[in-house]
């Protein structure tokens, strides 16, 4: 059984909410495949994976986020 890899998202500084961060669900993934909202530091480290569905926050190189 092969499994499918995890989506990637490439978000902007613009995409982020607060103190950077993003939520997965995310408004264009599939209603039927929802699960709990969760949020993701992005800011930190440029990167954030959700624990529900695996999919992976990427922040867009070059992008700066302020107060970080």
């Amino acid at each position: 059984m092969t499994t499918k890899p995890a989506a990637t998202v490439e978000v902007t500084a613009k995409d982020l909410e607060g103190p950077g961060v993003v939520f997965c669900p995310n408004p264009k993934m599939a209603l039927w495949s929802n699960h709990p909202k969760v949020f993701i530091d992005v800011a930190s480290s440029g990167e954030g994976k959700c624990p529900y569905c695996g999919t992976v926050y990427l922040l867009k190189a070059g992008e700066k986020v302020r107060g970080h």
